[in-house]
Protein backbone atom coordinates (compact mmCIF):
# COMPACT_ATOMS: atom_id res chain seq x y z
CA UNK A 1 0.00 0.00 0.00
CA UNK A 2 1.31 3.81 -0.44
CA UNK A 3 1.68 5.55 2.04
CA UNK A 4 -0.87 8.65 2.26
CA UNK A 5 0.55 11.70 1.94
CA UNK A 6 -2.16 13.02 3.30
CA UNK A 7 -2.95 11.32 6.71
CA UNK A 8 -2.67 7.95 8.27
CA UNK A 9 -4.85 6.65 11.18
CA UNK A 10 -3.51 3.29 12.13
CA UNK A 11 -5.73 1.09 14.11
CA UNK A 12 -5.44 -2.79 15.28
CA UNK A 13 -9.13 -3.63 16.13
CA UNK A 14 -12.83 -2.33 15.39
CA UNK A 15 -15.81 -3.51 16.91
CA UNK A 16 -16.97 -5.29 14.29
CA UNK A 17 -13.19 -6.26 12.82
CA UNK A 18 -11.45 -7.56 16.56
CA UNK A 19 -8.04 -9.51 15.38
CA UNK A 20 -7.85 -8.02 11.65
CA UNK A 21 -5.99 -4.93 11.43
CA UNK A 22 -7.02 -1.90 9.11
CA UNK A 23 -5.91 1.64 9.21
CA UNK A 24 -7.76 4.30 7.34
CA UNK A 25 -5.97 6.89 4.86
CA UNK A 26 -7.16 10.09 3.29
CA UNK A 27 -6.91 11.26 -0.27
CA UNK A 28 -6.63 15.09 -1.17
CA UNK A 29 -10.33 15.38 -1.68
CA UNK A 30 -10.17 14.43 2.28
CA UNK A 31 -12.07 11.05 1.80
CA UNK A 32 -11.37 8.08 3.98
CA UNK A 33 -10.66 4.95 3.34
CA UNK A 34 -10.72 1.57 5.50
CA UNK A 35 -7.57 -0.67 3.81
CA UNK A 36 -5.83 -3.62 5.22
CA UNK A 37 -8.81 -5.55 5.74
CA UNK A 38 -9.74 -8.67 2.87
CA UNK A 39 -12.94 -9.53 1.95
CA UNK A 40 -12.55 -13.50 3.82
CA UNK A 41 -11.29 -11.57 7.01
CA UNK A 42 -14.43 -9.81 7.29
CA UNK A 43 -16.91 -12.98 5.47
CA UNK A 44 -14.94 -15.96 6.03
CA UNK A 45 -15.23 -16.58 2.32
CA UNK A 46 -14.68 -14.84 -0.97
CA UNK A 47 -16.83 -11.51 -1.71
CA UNK A 48 -17.68 -13.00 -4.85
CA UNK A 49 -20.48 -15.33 -3.01
CA UNK A 50 -21.82 -11.32 -2.56
CA UNK A 51 -22.52 -11.08 -6.10
CA UNK A 52 -23.89 -14.60 -6.84
CA UNK A 53 -26.38 -14.75 -4.01
CA UNK A 54 -27.81 -11.16 -5.26
CA UNK A 55 -27.61 -12.50 -8.70
CA UNK A 56 -29.96 -15.73 -7.23
CA UNK A 57 -32.43 -13.48 -5.37
CA UNK A 58 -32.99 -11.26 -8.25
CA UNK A 59 -33.60 -13.85 -10.88
CA UNK A 60 -36.42 -15.21 -8.02
CA UNK A 61 -38.34 -11.47 -7.90
CA UNK A 62 -38.05 -10.92 -11.89
CA UNK A 63 -41.37 -13.09 -12.40
CA UNK A 64 -42.90 -10.09 -10.44
CA UNK A 65 -42.60 -7.59 -13.63
CA UNK A 66 -41.22 -9.14 -16.96
CA UNK A 67 -43.76 -12.26 -16.75
CA UNK A 68 -46.53 -10.67 -15.45
CA UNK A 69 -47.79 -9.12 -18.63
CA UNK A 70 -48.01 -12.67 -19.95
CA UNK A 71 -50.32 -14.09 -17.36
CA UNK A 72 -52.88 -11.15 -17.66
CA UNK A 73 -55.78 -12.41 -19.75
CA UNK A 74 -55.71 -15.71 -17.85
CA UNK A 75 -56.08 -13.48 -14.73
CA UNK A 76 -58.30 -11.46 -15.93
CA UNK A 77 -60.62 -14.80 -17.64
CA UNK A 78 -60.13 -16.18 -14.04
CA UNK A 79 -61.17 -13.49 -11.80
CA UNK A 80 -62.98 -11.89 -13.97
CA UNK A 81 -61.12 -8.71 -14.59
CA UNK A 82 -60.97 -5.95 -17.04
CA UNK A 83 -57.78 -5.43 -18.64
CA UNK A 84 -57.66 -1.86 -17.26
CA UNK A 85 -57.96 -3.66 -13.90
CA UNK A 86 -54.91 -6.06 -14.43
CA UNK A 87 -52.48 -2.94 -15.61
CA UNK A 88 -53.06 -1.17 -12.83
CA UNK A 89 -52.57 -3.72 -10.54
CA UNK A 90 -49.23 -3.80 -11.77
CA UNK A 91 -49.03 -0.31 -12.15
CA UNK A 92 -49.53 -0.06 -8.07
CA UNK A 93 -46.24 -2.99 -7.83
CA UNK A 94 -44.35 -0.77 -9.58
CA UNK A 95 -45.05 2.16 -7.32
CA UNK A 96 -44.09 0.42 -4.12
CA UNK A 97 -41.53 -1.72 -5.60
CA UNK A 98 -39.54 1.52 -6.38
CA UNK A 99 -41.00 3.62 -3.93
CA UNK A 100 -39.78 1.00 -1.01
CA UNK A 101 -36.11 2.06 -1.49
CA UNK A 102 -35.35 5.37 -0.20
CA UNK A 103 -37.46 4.46 3.29
CA UNK A 104 -35.67 1.00 3.35
CA UNK A 105 -32.63 2.29 2.60
CA UNK A 106 -32.78 5.05 5.44
CA UNK A 107 -33.56 2.43 7.83
CA UNK A 108 -29.98 0.75 7.01
CA UNK A 109 -28.48 3.16 6.99
CA UNK A 110 -29.38 3.97 10.66
CA UNK A 111 -28.74 0.58 11.78
CA UNK A 112 -32.38 0.08 12.10
CA UNK A 113 -32.30 -2.69 9.32
CA UNK A 114 -29.71 -5.24 8.53
CA UNK A 115 -28.94 -6.22 4.90
CA UNK A 116 -30.14 -10.01 6.36
CA UNK A 117 -33.46 -8.88 7.66
CA UNK A 118 -34.68 -6.13 4.80
CA UNK A 119 -34.53 -9.98 2.79
CA UNK A 120 -36.27 -11.59 5.16
CA UNK A 121 -39.13 -9.92 4.87
CA UNK A 122 -39.17 -8.82 1.66
CA UNK A 123 -38.92 -13.36 0.66
CA UNK A 124 -42.63 -13.49 3.41
CA UNK A 125 -44.09 -10.19 1.41
CA UNK A 126 -43.28 -11.36 -1.78
CA UNK A 127 -44.88 -15.04 -0.78
CA UNK A 128 -48.17 -13.37 0.37
CA UNK A 129 -48.08 -11.34 -3.09
CA UNK A 130 -48.68 -14.05 -5.16
CA UNK A 131 -50.94 -15.63 -2.47
CA UNK A 132 -53.33 -12.51 -3.62
CA UNK A 133 -52.78 -12.62 -6.82
CA UNK A 134 -54.16 -16.28 -7.19
CA UNK A 135 -57.03 -16.35 -4.39
CA UNK A 136 -58.18 -12.68 -4.32
CA UNK A 137 -60.47 -12.18 -7.38
CA UNK A 138 -61.70 -8.32 -5.98
CA UNK A 139 -59.64 -6.44 -7.52
CA UNK A 140 -58.91 -4.36 -4.76
CA UNK A 141 -57.88 -6.98 -2.50
CA UNK A 142 -55.60 -8.06 -5.23
CA UNK A 143 -53.96 -4.77 -5.78
CA UNK A 144 -53.89 -4.09 -1.90
CA UNK A 145 -52.17 -7.90 -1.52
CA UNK A 146 -49.90 -7.79 -4.69
CA UNK A 147 -49.69 -4.57 -5.83
CA UNK A 148 -48.89 -3.14 -2.53
CA UNK A 149 -47.50 -5.38 -0.12
CA UNK A 150 -46.03 -7.75 -2.90
CA UNK A 151 -44.59 -4.86 -4.54
CA UNK A 152 -43.06 -3.57 -0.94
CA UNK A 153 -41.52 -7.41 -0.79
CA UNK A 154 -39.95 -7.14 -4.36
CA UNK A 155 -38.50 -3.62 -3.97
CA UNK A 156 -37.09 -4.64 -0.40
CA UNK A 157 -35.09 -7.55 -2.49
CA UNK A 158 -33.90 -5.54 -5.34
CA UNK A 159 -32.62 -2.44 -3.59
CA UNK A 160 -30.64 -4.77 -0.90
CA UNK A 161 -29.49 -6.75 -3.70
CA UNK A 162 -28.06 -3.96 -5.80
CA UNK A 163 -26.29 -1.91 -2.80
CA UNK A 164 -24.95 -5.14 -1.91
CA UNK A 165 -23.07 -5.32 -4.72
CA UNK A 166 -22.07 -1.92 -4.58
CA UNK A 167 -20.44 -2.36 -0.88
CA UNK A 168 -18.33 -4.72 -1.55
CA UNK A 169 -17.17 -3.99 -5.01
CA UNK A 170 -16.21 -0.46 -4.92
CA UNK A 171 -13.36 -0.52 -7.25
CA UNK A 172 -14.73 -2.54 -10.20
CA UNK A 173 -18.86 -2.03 -9.60
CA UNK A 174 -20.10 -2.22 -13.66
CA UNK A 175 -20.00 -5.51 -14.31
CA UNK A 176 -20.70 -6.68 -10.79
CA UNK A 177 -23.98 -4.41 -10.47
CA UNK A 178 -24.62 -5.35 -13.91
CA UNK A 179 -24.64 -9.10 -13.73
CA UNK A 180 -26.26 -9.10 -10.94
CA UNK A 181 -29.22 -6.87 -12.20
CA UNK A 182 -29.57 -8.31 -14.96
CA UNK A 183 -31.02 -11.16 -13.15
CA UNK A 184 -34.00 -9.20 -12.27
CA UNK A 185 -34.65 -9.59 -16.35
CA UNK A 186 -33.69 -12.80 -17.74
CA UNK A 187 -34.71 -14.93 -14.39
CA UNK A 188 -38.06 -14.17 -15.95
CA UNK A 189 -38.04 -16.34 -19.13
CA UNK A 190 -39.03 -19.61 -18.01
CA UNK A 191 -42.24 -18.08 -15.94
CA UNK A 192 -43.06 -16.37 -19.72
CA UNK A 193 -43.46 -19.26 -21.45
CA UNK A 194 -45.55 -21.33 -18.09
CA UNK A 195 -48.04 -18.10 -18.23
CA UNK A 196 -48.17 -18.15 -22.16
CA UNK A 197 -48.74 -21.89 -22.42
CA UNK A 198 -49.06 -23.77 -19.58
CA UNK A 199 -51.32 -21.08 -17.25
CA UNK A 200 -55.00 -21.39 -17.46
CA UNK A 201 -58.18 -21.20 -15.29
CA UNK A 202 -58.42 -24.77 -14.40
CA UNK A 203 -54.35 -24.38 -12.60
CA UNK A 204 -54.01 -20.82 -11.67
CA UNK A 205 -54.29 -20.87 -8.17
CA UNK A 206 -51.79 -24.10 -8.18
CA UNK A 207 -49.12 -22.54 -10.77
CA UNK A 208 -49.48 -18.72 -8.88
CA UNK A 209 -49.30 -20.78 -5.00
CA UNK A 210 -46.01 -22.31 -6.17
CA UNK A 211 -43.58 -19.20 -7.72
CA UNK A 212 -44.78 -17.49 -4.18
CA UNK A 213 -43.36 -20.35 -2.68
CA UNK A 214 -40.27 -20.53 -4.86
CA UNK A 215 -39.55 -16.49 -4.46
CA UNK A 216 -39.74 -17.15 -0.73
CA UNK A 217 -37.65 -20.01 -0.14
CA UNK A 218 -35.02 -18.70 -2.70
CA UNK A 219 -34.77 -15.28 -1.14
CA UNK A 220 -34.82 -16.60 2.30
CA UNK A 221 -32.13 -19.27 1.83
CA UNK A 222 -30.05 -16.51 -0.32
CA UNK A 223 -30.30 -13.92 2.67
CA UNK A 224 -28.88 -16.04 5.48
CA UNK A 225 -25.51 -15.32 4.09
CA UNK A 226 -25.92 -11.47 3.86
CA UNK A 227 -23.54 -9.34 5.59
CA UNK A 228 -22.10 -5.45 4.92
CA UNK A 229 -18.65 -4.43 4.64
CA UNK A 230 -17.65 -2.02 7.80
CA UNK A 231 -18.05 1.95 6.37
CA UNK A 232 -15.07 3.03 3.95
CA UNK A 233 -14.30 -0.51 3.30
CA UNK A 234 -11.78 -0.77 0.37
CA UNK A 235 -10.34 -3.92 -0.76
CA UNK A 236 -6.67 -4.34 0.51
CA UNK A 237 -5.36 -5.18 -2.77
CA UNK A 238 -5.76 -1.80 -4.67
CA UNK A 239 -4.40 1.08 -3.57
CA UNK A 240 -7.25 4.03 -3.46
CA UNK A 241 -4.82 6.58 -3.64
CA UNK A 242 -3.13 5.90 -6.57
CA UNK A 243 -5.76 2.97 -8.21
CA UNK A 244 -1.99 0.51 -8.25
CA UNK A 245 -3.31 -3.10 -8.19
CA UNK A 246 -4.58 -5.17 -10.42
CA UNK A 247 -4.26 -3.68 -14.11
CA UNK A 248 -8.59 -4.45 -15.12
CA UNK A 249 -9.31 -2.39 -11.63
CA UNK A 250 -6.68 0.19 -12.52
CA UNK A 251 -8.61 0.62 -15.68
CA UNK A 252 -11.80 1.04 -14.48
CA UNK A 253 -10.62 3.66 -11.42
CA UNK A 254 -9.36 5.41 -13.80
CA UNK A 255 -12.29 5.67 -15.92
CA UNK A 256 -15.00 5.42 -13.13
CA UNK A 257 -12.38 7.38 -10.24
CA UNK A 258 -14.25 6.93 -6.69
CA UNK A 259 -16.27 9.26 -5.53
CA UNK A 260 -14.46 12.47 -3.83
CA UNK A 261 -16.18 11.87 -0.53
CA UNK A 262 -18.80 10.76 1.15
CA UNK A 263 -21.91 12.53 0.00
CA UNK A 264 -25.08 12.51 2.40
CA UNK A 265 -28.54 12.44 0.88
CA UNK A 266 -29.22 15.96 1.31
CA UNK A 267 -25.72 16.84 -0.08
CA UNK A 268 -26.14 14.83 -2.72
CA UNK A 269 -29.19 16.15 -3.82
CA UNK A 270 -27.64 19.74 -3.56
CA UNK A 271 -24.71 19.06 -6.15
CA UNK A 272 -27.74 19.15 -8.87
CA UNK A 273 -26.23 15.80 -10.43
CA UNK A 274 -28.85 13.38 -8.24
CA UNK A 275 -31.73 15.59 -9.26
CA UNK A 276 -30.86 15.24 -12.82
CA UNK A 277 -30.47 11.49 -12.74
CA UNK A 278 -33.88 11.01 -10.96
CA UNK A 279 -34.86 12.89 -14.02
CA UNK A 280 -33.54 10.34 -16.42
CA UNK A 281 -34.82 7.35 -14.18
CA UNK A 282 -38.38 8.74 -15.00
CA UNK A 283 -37.54 9.27 -18.89
CA UNK A 284 -35.95 6.03 -19.19
CA UNK A 285 -37.60 3.60 -17.30
CA UNK A 286 -40.74 5.15 -18.22
CA UNK A 287 -39.79 4.27 -22.18
CA UNK A 288 -38.78 0.57 -20.55
CA UNK A 289 -41.85 0.19 -18.67
CA UNK A 290 -43.86 1.02 -21.79
CA UNK A 291 -42.28 -1.23 -23.83
CA UNK A 292 -42.43 -4.02 -21.19
CA UNK A 293 -46.30 -3.26 -21.20
CA UNK A 294 -47.68 -2.77 -24.35
CA UNK A 295 -44.89 -5.15 -26.79
CA UNK A 296 -46.48 -8.33 -26.97
CA UNK A 297 -50.67 -6.55 -27.47
CA UNK A 298 -48.70 -4.23 -30.61
CA UNK A 299 -47.33 -7.90 -31.77
CA UNK A 300 -50.97 -8.97 -31.49
CA UNK A 301 -52.73 -6.21 -33.05
CA UNK A 302 -50.22 -5.81 -36.37
CA UNK A 303 -51.27 -9.66 -36.86
CA UNK A 304 -48.40 -11.50 -35.36
CA UNK A 305 -48.82 -14.98 -33.79
CA UNK A 306 -49.03 -15.94 -30.56
CA UNK A 307 -45.44 -17.49 -30.70
CA UNK A 308 -43.76 -14.28 -32.01
CA UNK A 309 -45.57 -12.22 -29.25
CA UNK A 310 -44.12 -14.70 -26.46
CA UNK A 311 -40.90 -15.10 -28.47
CA UNK A 312 -40.49 -11.10 -28.73
CA UNK A 313 -41.35 -10.99 -24.43
CA UNK A 314 -38.90 -13.90 -23.98
CA UNK A 315 -36.29 -11.76 -26.15
CA UNK A 316 -36.60 -8.82 -24.28
CA UNK A 317 -36.55 -10.07 -21.07
CA UNK A 318 -33.13 -12.34 -22.19
CA UNK A 319 -31.44 -9.60 -23.90
CA UNK A 320 -33.09 -6.82 -21.15
CA UNK A 321 -30.83 -9.17 -18.71
CA UNK A 322 -27.87 -9.65 -20.12
CA UNK A 323 -27.18 -6.17 -21.53
CA UNK A 324 -27.63 -5.43 -18.44
CA UNK A 325 -24.14 -7.61 -17.46
CA UNK A 326 -22.94 -6.77 -20.96
CA UNK A 327 -22.99 -2.53 -20.76
CA UNK A 328 -21.70 -2.83 -16.96
CA UNK A 329 -18.52 -4.47 -17.77
CA UNK A 330 -18.57 -2.21 -20.98
CA UNK A 331 -19.10 0.73 -18.41
CA UNK A 332 -15.76 -0.26 -16.31
CA UNK A 333 -13.45 0.38 -20.01
CA UNK A 334 -15.60 2.92 -21.45
CA UNK A 335 -16.66 5.45 -18.44
CA UNK A 336 -20.44 4.73 -16.96
CA UNK A 337 -21.60 8.39 -18.07
CA UNK A 338 -20.13 7.16 -21.80
CA UNK A 339 -22.03 3.63 -21.88
CA UNK A 340 -24.96 5.35 -20.24
CA UNK A 341 -25.65 7.81 -23.22
CA UNK A 342 -25.02 4.97 -25.97
CA UNK A 343 -27.75 2.76 -23.86
CA UNK A 344 -29.86 5.79 -24.01
CA UNK A 345 -29.42 6.49 -27.87
CA UNK A 346 -30.08 2.21 -28.68
CA UNK A 347 -33.35 2.30 -26.20
CA UNK A 348 -34.71 5.29 -28.91
CA UNK A 349 -34.15 4.13 -32.01
CA UNK A 350 -35.54 0.84 -30.67
CA UNK A 351 -38.85 2.39 -30.59
CA UNK A 352 -39.05 3.99 -34.30
CA UNK A 353 -37.68 0.68 -34.96
CA UNK A 354 -40.61 -1.32 -33.54
CA UNK A 355 -43.29 0.91 -35.82
CA UNK A 356 -41.04 0.50 -39.05
CA UNK A 357 -41.38 -3.46 -38.84
CA UNK A 358 -44.95 -2.84 -37.29
CA UNK A 359 -45.57 -1.17 -40.24
CA UNK A 360 -43.93 -3.69 -43.05
CA UNK A 361 -45.87 -6.50 -41.01
CA UNK A 362 -41.95 -8.27 -40.80
CA UNK A 363 -42.02 -10.53 -37.75
CA UNK A 364 -38.33 -10.89 -38.06
CA UNK A 365 -37.58 -7.34 -37.97
CA UNK A 366 -40.23 -6.75 -34.85
CA UNK A 367 -37.59 -9.65 -33.03
CA UNK A 368 -34.38 -7.70 -33.92
CA UNK A 369 -35.75 -4.65 -32.82
CA UNK A 370 -37.33 -6.38 -29.46
CA UNK A 371 -34.07 -7.17 -29.17
CA UNK A 372 -32.64 -3.87 -29.11
CA UNK A 373 -35.77 -2.87 -27.31
CA UNK A 374 -34.90 -5.17 -24.05
CA UNK A 375 -30.88 -4.29 -24.39
CA UNK A 376 -31.95 -0.43 -24.02
CA UNK A 377 -34.63 -0.88 -21.83
CA UNK A 378 -32.87 -2.77 -19.41
CA UNK A 379 -29.36 -1.81 -19.59
CA UNK A 380 -29.29 1.91 -17.97
CA UNK A 381 -30.40 0.47 -14.48
CA UNK A 382 -26.72 -0.88 -13.41
CA UNK A 383 -25.04 1.92 -14.63
CA UNK A 384 -27.28 4.16 -12.36
CA UNK A 385 -27.06 2.04 -9.64
CA UNK A 386 -23.16 2.19 -10.06
CA UNK A 387 -23.17 5.98 -11.14
CA UNK A 388 -24.53 6.90 -7.74
CA UNK A 389 -21.63 5.66 -5.58
CA UNK A 390 -18.95 6.44 -8.10
CA UNK A 391 -21.05 9.99 -7.97
CA UNK A 392 -21.54 10.18 -3.99
CA UNK A 393 -19.75 7.44 -2.59
CA UNK A 394 -20.54 4.06 -0.72
CA UNK A 395 -21.83 4.79 2.73
CA UNK A 396 -24.75 6.46 1.80
CA UNK A 397 -25.37 4.57 -1.23
CA UNK A 398 -28.75 2.84 0.39
CA UNK A 399 -30.22 6.07 0.53
CA UNK A 400 -29.11 7.70 -2.37
CA UNK A 401 -29.39 5.27 -4.67
CA UNK A 402 -32.97 4.79 -3.04
CA UNK A 403 -33.87 8.49 -4.22
CA UNK A 404 -32.35 8.08 -7.40
CA UNK A 405 -34.53 4.68 -8.28
CA UNK A 406 -37.50 6.27 -6.82
CA UNK A 407 -37.75 7.96 -10.16
CA UNK A 408 -39.56 4.61 -11.61
CA UNK A 409 -42.44 5.47 -9.37
CA UNK A 410 -43.45 8.12 -11.76
CA UNK A 411 -42.06 6.12 -14.49
CA UNK A 412 -44.96 3.51 -14.02
CA UNK A 413 -47.40 6.30 -14.21
CA UNK A 414 -45.59 7.86 -17.49
CA UNK A 415 -44.83 4.28 -19.05
CA UNK A 416 -47.84 2.80 -18.57
CA UNK A 417 -50.63 5.13 -17.26
CA UNK A 418 -50.49 7.67 -19.62
CA UNK A 419 -48.55 5.50 -22.29
CA UNK A 420 -52.31 3.85 -22.33
CA UNK A 421 -53.88 7.31 -22.81
CA UNK A 422 -51.74 7.74 -25.90
CA UNK A 423 -52.33 4.48 -27.25
CA UNK A 424 -56.21 4.86 -26.81
CA UNK A 425 -55.74 8.85 -28.47
CA UNK A 426 -52.55 8.20 -31.04
CA UNK A 427 -52.47 4.51 -31.92
CA UNK A 428 -49.48 2.62 -31.41
CA UNK A 429 -47.11 4.43 -34.03
CA UNK A 430 -47.71 7.68 -32.14
CA UNK A 431 -47.29 6.15 -28.69
CA UNK A 432 -44.07 4.67 -29.94
CA UNK A 433 -42.61 7.19 -31.67
CA UNK A 434 -43.73 9.42 -28.40
CA UNK A 435 -41.47 7.16 -26.67
CA UNK A 436 -38.43 7.27 -28.85
CA UNK A 437 -38.41 11.21 -28.43
CA UNK A 438 -38.37 11.31 -25.09
CA UNK A 439 -35.58 8.90 -25.03
CA UNK A 440 -33.59 11.14 -27.57
CA UNK A 441 -34.32 14.11 -25.23
CA UNK A 442 -32.91 11.62 -22.03
CA UNK A 443 -29.77 10.94 -23.74
CA UNK A 444 -29.00 14.68 -24.76
CA UNK A 445 -29.37 15.35 -20.84
CA UNK A 446 -27.14 12.73 -20.03
CA UNK A 447 -24.29 14.42 -21.51
CA UNK A 448 -24.90 16.84 -18.59
CA UNK A 449 -23.63 14.74 -15.83
CA UNK A 450 -20.21 14.87 -14.03
CA UNK A 451 -18.85 13.78 -11.16
CA UNK A 452 -19.24 16.49 -8.18
CA UNK A 453 -15.99 17.61 -6.60
CA UNK A 454 -13.66 16.25 -9.00
CA UNK A 455 -11.42 18.97 -10.42
CA UNK A 456 -12.10 21.17 -7.52
CA UNK A 457 -9.57 22.58 -4.99
CA UNK A 458 -8.55 20.19 -2.09
CA UNK A 459 -10.63 19.97 1.04
CA UNK A 460 -9.84 18.70 4.26
CA UNK A 461 -13.18 18.98 6.35
CA UNK A 462 -13.96 15.97 7.89
CA UNK A 463 -15.63 13.01 6.66
CA UNK A 464 -18.69 11.81 8.35
CA UNK A 465 -18.72 7.91 9.52
CA UNK A 466 -21.92 6.46 10.04
CA UNK A 467 -22.38 3.31 12.04
CA UNK A 468 -23.30 0.52 10.05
Amino acid sequence: MTADPIASNDSTTSPDAAHRPYREVTDAHGRVFRVGETDRDILGHSRKLMVYLPWIAMMAISVFEYAYGSAEDTLSHAHGWTQSNTFWILSVWIFFQAGVAFPAGWLREKGLLTARKAMYVGSGLCLVGFLALSHLSNVWLAILGFGVVGGIGAGLVYATCINMVGKWFPERRGARTGFVNGGFAYGSLPFIFIFNYGFDTANYHRVLDLIGCYIMIVVFGSAFFFKDPPKNWWPADIDPLTYAGNGKNGTSLAKNPPATRQYTPKEAIRTGILPLMWVLIVMTAGVSIFGISFQVDYAKEVGFGPLVAASSMGVMAVINGIGRGVVGWLSDKWGRKQALVFVIVVLGLAQFGVIWAGDIKSESLFLFFAFLSGFGGGAFYPLFAALTPDYFGENFNATNYGLVYSGKLISGLFGGGLGSMVVAAWGYDGAYALAGAVSMVAAVLALLLRQPGRGTAVSRSPQPHPTS
